[in-house]
């Protein structure tokens, strides 16, 4: 009799507990409770940027450093009240540039990445000559933020004056796992078309974007750059990508390069493109930009070019004593882009993000594009001010960017339940870059938090962890 009463016990408990399974929360764990269910961390009140729009939603990072969202109310150990905030997947750099000497520089340029909202910085405008061993060794080491290079031929082609071993040394790069291939020709004009066709034959081959900044920069000859790259793509398949169109490509004929771009995608082509929300370039004094003519080129001289960081303005004289002084960068006058001339049209087109072109490498003051530590900031404030939707902006700093390198971002930089939890949360109303020619070593505005791998490493303009992972294939 005891053990009948015990078995009816039981099968009450198991009904119960089945029942359990379906039934609807009727309670949430309060704030601070240790239970499973509870998130390590909630974001509430926010105007958050999930799959391209913007909603008002609860943004739970898991124990597992994964997002969950709701249109309820979460429990969190943490809360981040994001009340008046945009709540976006984090920024990505697709042109983030830091080879010259990472090993020495890379803590003060991701640094500078961070506080501009950046959670992953990844060095297409450059890269590794071996990709293998920059993964290995900096894989050792903390970092501020998610990294990734791809392979930097310009590099290679100094190193090997045989092109077979050019090109063994980049599909070598790919086979290990870097992002994509990265070429200057304008910096190499010896470069052949047959030579650049290889290099988009490997990166088709192994699915990954190709970067170029473009052969030409001159108002006469820059479409042809332009031409030359959709040729790649349409002769190759592979994924284009023309850096900073404005200042390489399409200064003077920004109108006609995007429609260039504009009809190779329609016919099939995947051709994207970035610029940087500055009206001027800078770039260093020994590159062949400064070659003879550079003056009717770009329709300047020599007291229009600065030091950057330190203010100082060049003369002939000093134009030719700096010339041969390695890894000096002279900025020319804002306003030799003209940005509702090039930038703002270039920004309406679906395949235009935003990159860099930039980093930040030295303290007290570098000798850097303000770029390298504003640019996103900088982009935003520019969106808002010409009236851009914040989704047409965001997605230029965060979903396009991932799209054009899938298989490496597929699991990061979208709002969305299962994605890794990468944000930055800002206030609208003051973000802000600060840098500036004369001091680029400066932090952005209104970058309230930064989310990296679901901890906060960025708060307040202060640095509070270490939690960068590689990005590679």
């Amino acid at each position: 009799m005891e053990k009948l009463k015990r078995r009816e016990a039981l099968k009450k408990l198991a009904v119960l507990g089945a029942g359990a399974l379906v039934l609807p929360t009727l309670s949430l764990p309060t704030v601070g409770q240790d239970k499973a269910d509870t998130f390590k961390l909630v974001i509430k009140n926010g105007k958050v940027y999930t799959q391209g729009q913007i909603k008002e939603v609860f943004v739970g990072i898991t124990q597992d450093n994964k997002i969950k969202l709701s249109d309820s109310p979460l429990a969190g150990r943490k809360e981040i009240d994001a009340t008046g905030k945009v709540v976006s997947p984090g920024f990505v750099d697709i042109l983030a540039d830091n080879a010259g000497n990472p090993e020495q520089t890379y803590r003060i340029f991701e640094k500078y990445k961070l506080a501009d909202g950046l959670t992953s910085v990844l060095q297409m405008h450059g890269g590794a000559a071996n990709p293998a061993s920059f993964y290995n060794y900096f894989g050792k080491i903390p970092h501020y933020t998610n990294y990734g290079v791809g392979v930097f031929v310009m590099l290679l082609r100094l190193r090997y004056a045989n092109l077979a071993a050019r090109y063994k040394a980049v599909e070598q790069g790919l086979e290990e796992g870097a992002l994509g291939v990265s070429h200057s020709i304008e910096y190499q004009p010896s470069t052949t078309y047959p030579e650049l066709l290889e290099y988009a034959k490997l990166a088709k081959k192994y699915d990954r974007p190709m970067f170029l900044h473009l052969r030409y920069s001159a108002q006469e000859t820059e479409l042809e750059g332009v031409k030359e790259a959709i040729k790649l793509s349409q002769e190759t398949g592979a994924r284009m990508h023309i850096d900073h169109l404005h200042s390489t490509g399409g200064t003077y004929n920004i109108v006609k390069a995007l429609d260039l771009i504009q009809q190779a995608n329609l016919l099939g082509a995947e051709i994207t493109t970035c610029v940087y929300p500055y009206s001027y370039w800078a770039t260093y004094l020994i590159s062949t930009r400064f070659d003879p003519g550079w003056q009717e080129r770009y329709k300047i001289t020599y007291s229009d070019l600065t030091v950057v960081g330190t203010g100082e303005k060049l003369t002939q004289g000093t134009f030719n004593q700096y010339r041969s002084r390695a890894g000096l960068l002279v900025a020319v006058p804002e306003g030799t882009m003209q940005m509702d001339k090039t930038i703002d049209i270039a920004l309406q087109h679906d395949f235009c993000m935003i990159g860099s072109d930039g980093g930040i490498e030295r303290e007290p003051i570098a000798n850097n594009h303000p770029r390298g530590a504003g640019c996103f900031a900088t982009a935003i404030r520019h969106g808002i001010d010409i009236g851009m939707s914040m989704e047409k902006t965001l997605s230029k700093i965060t979903t396009l960017p991932a799209k054009l390198m899938r298989g490496a971002m597929d699991s990061r930089n979208d709002i969305a339940d299962g994605k890794i939890a990468d944000i930055t949360i800002f206030n609208p109303k003051t973000i802000a870059g600060k840098a500036s020619v004369k001091l680029p070593n400066q932090f952005s505005e209104g970058i309230d938090y930064v989310i990296i791998n679901g901890e906060v490493v960025f708060q307040d303009e202060k640095i509070l962890a270490s939690k960068g992972q590689a990005i590679k294939y």
